[in-house]
């Protein structure tokens, strides 16, 4: 029996070094925060490591402000998406998330305090994420399994010297779950309902049920109850530790798949929204693309038209025949996820633990927009044109003898086969919405060894690799070679029949003729040809291998003679090396893809980067009066880049609690950021973005620049007849600008300061609050001008140099063919952001307030008001600089609420093991920016009935209960009472289907169930 014991102790500890020994494993557990109960086994020194420094500190605050959620909270709000829980946080904002699909990276993203994902660092059990796509630096969240996530800490002061300069906005540190035992199976099934019964600004079911009634193709109110957006989740969590207790593994495997939510199931999204009509003016029009079905054919100057029931050109009017494009968008992208890892450590002796942890996920998601089509493709002759013209012959055998007419077609032109001006705008809507079929299979390691060397020193030695690898495959798209083959038809000499000329030339047989010139005229043969896939594949790595010190120079009697502590060091080394590759196929980088704008081209780049840090926390004076702890922390990091030269950034925090109860901190930091491999080699291409109107748009007054600014003969400028024209500006709101990457840009420069004070007063046991202001301020911004700004510039300034990005094609526009804004990398003046956080936590027992028998109640608040979210574009104007707090849209993007805050309620009621909890969660209103001169943002017409959102409250109730000592269950509604989400037509592609769902509950209610299982 003792050797028995002996031999199942001996398996198990080898199993487990083994496993710590495997050589690709993932973050390591030196750097977690462990929750208050934990604390006093977390070392041989009683301390712990809190995220924004490698000292072990002797409790939990910091001279910098970390927030914390929990895996509760996860259970709580039944999120099946992490990101969705930060993002409720104020501080933090969604940049990529399941609601975008126009532009959609298939990753998840968080962007601090609004500074952009490229500044915000992710970190797992403190060691940090690689890029999570090759065309996003930042680090994709779905490869987060939920259910292992112990907590999160937030940190939003900065922490780029101990953590390197992409920690300009903070760090999100995801703690997980270790020395776990036993097994542990978790299911959650979920679903969105909402009742179609909008009232807010615009009439908009009146609106609706209007178009419905002479376009019911296009335009439906959806079911009066709407439930959709099923999800579903099953995970299980495994773990073991060896008899001695030196060692555990704990492993993971998870299945996750959400269903798509599609706009027009909501009232509110049923059409795509446009500016009221003068006969109107509280009505929401609904407007739409001109590229539109049946098609629109115009030469933009003396016709345009769509196609009647009977084959007969009538006249194109943009409020009657405009392509609804909003219904088959995705609010909700489709997803299915895949993980499986594990976690191991084991204590070879007092003075090495090995550690390691391996993860895998596997993650699909399709993005879908409304259909591809010719989008006012520029051909002629059966061949893509340079100059911008496009053309069709009057003997092409498609048009009827009444379309001939229309056009300017003579009997002598007929007989010529002469060529006329025509630019078509007509959507494929037989062959479906365009769908972006995005995979990722990704992996992550780490394998390090950690320990005490004596009761004064302590190591971490750490080896990292992660991979993403990347598939995109773009469906139901269009060819433009094949469009303008497919349009190029004459009568075949021998059948008599209509036949592509480049059928009769010899030069592609498989042509087939593309008639959207009668109703029922397109075939399946047709659609076969001119629909092709498009595919892209890619990778990102990252190499991490890095080893630090920390140090208790009290052990050698370094400390201040008021001090019980004496001085704390860390110091290290890291290297460092992040490498990509994008390689789409020739259907992308040529441009082919009708639909797609312009190329996408391949990008292949590495950077690598060495860096030193060092670290130190100076107590200074501790148990004195007016001095229960006064302390002063130091770092500073030396990082040379391959690409961007040597950088440096520092910080000075300090910590003064005058008496135990008031607690004061403060620190200053200083970090440049060099530019990444995304933003340096990113090639050229075009992208979409957001105005209601050109500027050289005479039709709309409130906007035009003037006669002197846009008519003339200079490349970015009109002529009379352009300017009043109908097509200079984009029905859909929506203009190219070209992007990519610049080689010569230079590091940007960061400048944080944080003032805060905690409160946790000993005549009410149980509160703490705390209050910090922060400011940021980043010089030489890695960014771009902003093509909305460059227009400004150039039509109201005159600066010659942003005149000279906006490149018009023939027909004076910005959004069809070539016409494009030139918006590249560069560096630009700067970007800063200011404000003041609360967070206030009360927990109190009812007994003690003389309610016995009613339970516990615990009160858990962080709020955020944003003083200023200021950009500089650089370019020197009184309009260049512009605060966006409490603005939305145009150069302001999503909302920017001043004060945003969460307020949960949780109530251990006297019903043995029921919790309920409720949660407010509160956005304040925003009012959309539109830029003036001397660079205020509130310069919307008043009667705009968009002009402001109001503030937003949505309130969420869950309950879990402890069924028996293995089974727990809960449940839980979020958005209690379907709140609708604010409209504006100036949403565009920063949005979604009217509003900004990253921000909004715009799916309705979601009702969760789930139960977890312990064995």
């Amino acid at each position: 029996m003792k050797f028995q014991i002996k031999r199942e102790r001996l398996l198990a500890s080898t199993m487990i070094a083994g496993f710590a020994l495997a050589g690709l494993a993932a973050p390591a557990m030196a750097q977690t925060t462990p929750a208050p109960a934990e604390q006093e086994q977390t070392s041989q020194l009683g301390d712990v490591v809190v995220t924004g420094s490698r000292i072990r500190q002797p409790n939990l605050t910091t001279t910098s402000p970390v927030t914390q959620v929990t895996g509760e909270d996860i259970d709580v709000q039944g999120v099946t998406r992490v990101e969705d829980l930060v993002t409720q946080l104020p501080q933090a904002f969604a940049a990529q998330n399941s609601t975008v699909s126009n532009g959609a990276s298939g990753t998840a993203t968080v962007s601090l305090r609004n500074l952009g994902s490229s500044r915000t660092l992710v970190l797992i059990d403190g060691k940090r994420m690689g890029y999570g796509s090759p065309q996003d630096d930042a680090a994709d969240l779905n490869q987060i399994p939920g259910q292992l996530v112990e907590r999160v800490e937030v940190l939003t002061g900065g922490a780029s010297a101990v953590y390197g300069s992409d920690a300009i906005a903070g760090v999100v540190n995801f703690i997980m779950r270790r020395d776990f035992e036993g097994i542990e199976i978790d299911a959650q099934y979920g679903f969105n309902q909402h009742n179609n019964d909008y009232d807010g600004v615009g009439n908009l079911r009146n609106v609706i049920a209007g178009r419905a009634a002479t376009n019911p193709s296009q335009f439906q109110l959806p079911d009066d109850n709407v439930t959709t957006g099923f999800s579903r989740e099953v995970n299980l969590l495994m773990g073991v530790s060896t008899p001695d207790g030196k060692g555990n593994i704990t492993a993971y495997a998870g299945y996750r798949k959400n269903n798509k939510v599609l706009g027009r199931d909501y009232d509110y999204s049923a059409c795509s929204l446009g500016a009221p009509a003068a006969a109107t003016p509280n009505d929401f029009q609904c407007a739409g693309s001109g590229t539109s079905f049946p098609g629109q054919f115009t030469d933009f100057s003396n016709y345009a038209y769509t196609v009647d029931a009977n084959g007969n050109f009538i006249p194109y009017v943009g409020a009657r025949d405009a392509y609804n494009f909003g219904p088959l968008n995705y609010y909700q992208r489709p997803d299915e996820r895949y993980t499986l890892g594990a976690f191991g450590h084991y204590d070879v002796n007092d003075k090495v633990e090995l550690y390691t942890q391996l993860m895998f996920s596997d993650y699909s998601t399709i993005a879908q927009i409304a259909p591809s089509g010719n989008f006012f493709g520029e051909f002629a002759d059966g061949f893509r044109t340079t100059d911008g013209s496009s053309t069709i012959r009057c003997n092409n055998p498609l048009l009827s003898a009444q379309q001939r007419g229309a056009i300017g077609c003579t009997a002598a032109d007929i007989t010529a086969g002469a060529a006329k001006d025509m630019y078509i705008g007509r959507r494929n809507v037989e062959g479906g919405g365009r769908q972006s079929d995005i995979r990722f299979q990704s992996y992550r390691g780490v394998v390090g060894a950690r320990g005490d060397l004596n009761d004064a020193w302590s190591y971490d030695l750490t080896a990292q690799y992660s991979r993403a690898q990347y598939t995109n495959i773009y469906r139901n798209e269009f060819s433009n070679t094949r469009l303008a083959r497919a349009l190029d038809v004459v009568t075949d000499p021998v059948s008599g029949q209509p036949v592509c000329s480049s059928v009769v030339a010899g030069i592609d047989a498989d042509c087939v003729p593309y008639n959207i010139f009668r109703s029922g005229g397109v075939t399946q043969e047709a659609l076969d040809y001119l629909q092709v896939p498009l595919l892209a594949t890619g990778w990102t790595t990252q190499q991490v291998v890095s080893g630090s010190l920390t140090a208790d120079l009290g052990v050698y009697g370094v400390k201040s003679p008021w001090a019980t502590r004496g001085v704390q060091t860390a110091f290290g080394a890291e290297y460092r090396r992040d490498s990509l590759d994008l390689t789409p196929d020739v259907s992308f980088t040529s441009g082919d893809g009708a639909g797609q704008g312009g190329p996408t081209l391949g990008l292949n780049g590495a950077n690598q980067v060495y860096d030193v840090f060092a670290e130190a926390q100076i107590p200074i004076a501790e148990g004195m009066a007016f001095a229960d702890q006064l302390s002063i922390d130091l770092a500073y990091r030396h990082s040379e880049y391959e690409l961007g030269g040597g950088t440096d950034s520092w910080k000075i925090g300090g910590d003064w609690a005058p008496v135990p109860s008031v607690r004061f901190r403060a620190s200053a930091q200083r970090a440049v950021r060099a530019p990444n491999v995304i933003e340096l080699f990113t090639a050229q291409g075009f992208n979409l973005f957001d105005l209601d109107a050109d500027p050289c748009d005479k039709n709309v007054a409130a906007s035009y620049a003037g006669d002197a600014a846009c008519i003339g003969s200079n490349p970015w400028q009109v002529t009379l007849a352009q300017a009043t024209s109908t097509g200079i500006s984009s029905p859909a709101g929506q203009y190219n600008f070209l992007q990519g990457g610049n080689t010569a840009l230079t590091p940007e420069e960061s400048d944080t300061l944080t003032l805060g004070v905690v409160f946790t007063p000993e005549f009410l046991p149980g509160f703490n609050l705390t209050l910090d202001y922060f400011d940021i301020q980043i010089d030489n911004l890695i960014s771009s001008i902003g093509a909305q700004n460059s227009l400004d510039a150039c039509y109201t300034a005159g600066l010659a140099a942003a005149c000279a990005n906006i490149q018009r094609n023939s027909n004076g526009q910005l959004w069809i063919g070539t016409g494009n804004v030139v918006d590249l990398n560069t560096n630009i003046g700067g970007l800063s952001t200011s404000g003041l956080d609360v967070a206030a936590n009360y927990r109190l027992d009812m007994a003690d307030f003389g309610v016995d028998g009613a339970g516990t109640l615990a009160f858990t608040m962080v709020g955020t008001w944003l003083q200023s979210l200021e950009t500089d574009t650089g370019l020197g104007f009184d309009n260049s600089k512009y605060d966006c707090a409490g603005y939305y849209a145009n150069q302001c993007g999503v909302p920017n609420p001043e004060w945003r805050h969460r307020l949960r309620v949780d109530w251990g009621t006297p019903i043995e093991g029921l919790n309920l909890a409720g949660t407010w969660r509160y956005y304040g209103g925003s009012e959309i920016a539109v830029l003036g001169d001397d660079g205020s943002l509130g310069n919307s017409p008043a009667a705009r009935i968009d002009r402001e959102f109001d503030a937003i409250n949505y309130f969420d109730l869950a309950a879990t209960w402890q069924a028996r000592d293995n089974v727990s269950v809960r449940m839980g509604v979020n958005n209690v009472f379907d709140t609708d989400p604010p409209l504006s037509y100036s949403v565009g592609t920063t949005g979604n289907n009217n509003t900004y769902p990253q921000l909004y509950n715009a799916m309705g209610r979601y009702v969760f169930f789930g139960v977890t299982a312990n064995f």
